[in-house]
């Protein structure tokens, strides 16, 4: 079911959104050679619990085995869902990309950011640009009328222009008072297709693009997903509403 939502808990969701935004200003500092994994999440963590939010991907999962961070952490070929750890240090020349959940009065901010360790290659510094211009070129299409195939597509559009590859089995998702709500939304697909798009509707669209083959694996720890080849993959995210005029997004400063 489609959840649309009212003026209130857009606002809600919007003050969600600002402890995400926060916590990306907290790491950013953060990201050069010698800084573990572990670390970041910590600043993140605090971040979260000092604004009265509580991190919405600690614990998330099933009840045997959920989630053990309030970030998710993931490095070079890992695309989504990396487990911070005290003994995995940042090192000149990787790509980091850094997913963050927020839960405030209620209701979810989900956001994610790639971050270059140092130098790296040209190629894959256009990656990380790439990423990012994705996801405004898919939000140009949130518009009241389009349709979700509109956003999906934009997105494809132009990361394969650029000769990247867009990974098919993870996807953007509504977002709202569950961290996961209807409907998923693809970072591929066709113009016209899919559902009609409405104000109020929350969702969080996050491009997770690779270098090389869009095919993924689940590594052993049955929760970080890699890329078969090797090769880097970079993420970015933001949770946005669609207005009547243009769409917001909820999770960076105004």
């Amino acid at each position: 079911m489609i959840r649309i939502k009212s003026d209130d808990e857009i606002a809600r969701m919007k003050g969600a959104g600002a402890v995400v935004a926060a916590v990306f200003e907290a790491v950013a500092p953060l990201m050069k050679p010698g800084i573990s994994t572990g670390e970041i999440n910590r600043t993140a963590h605090r971040v979260i619990v000092d604004a009265g939010a509580t991190p919405s991907f600690l614990g998330y999962g099933p009840a045997e085995a959920p989630f053990p961070a309030a970030t998710c952490i993931s490095i070079d070929a890992e695309v989504v869902h990396g487990i911070p750890s005290d003994s995995r240090i940042l090192e000149d020349g990787m790509i980091v990309s850094v997913d963050v959940g927020a839960c405030l009065d209620g209701y979810h901010g989900d956001a994610a950011r790639t971050y270059i360790i140092g130098d790296v290659p040209p190629r894959v510094k256009e990656l990380v640009e790439v990423t990012e211009e994705a996801f405004w070129k898919g939000l140009e299409q949130a518009l009241p009328g389009k349709r979700l195939g509109d956003i999906s597509s934009a997105v494809q559009e132009h990361c394969e222009a650029h000769g990247f590859g867009i990974i098919r089995v993870l996807t953007g998702h509504g977002v709202g008072a569950e961290l996961h709500e209807s409907p998923n939304l693809p970072n591929y697909g066709r113009r016209g297709r899919g559902l009609r798009l409405e104000a109020g509707m929350t969702l969080a669209l996050e491009p997770m693009v690779t270098l090389g083959s869009f095919n993924v694996a689940m590594t052993a720890n049955n929760w970080t997903f890699e890329t078969v080849d090797g090769l880097p993959a970079s993420h970015y995210e933001n949770t946005f509403v669609i207005t009547d005029d243009k769409p917001v997004v909820l999770t960076m400063r105004s």
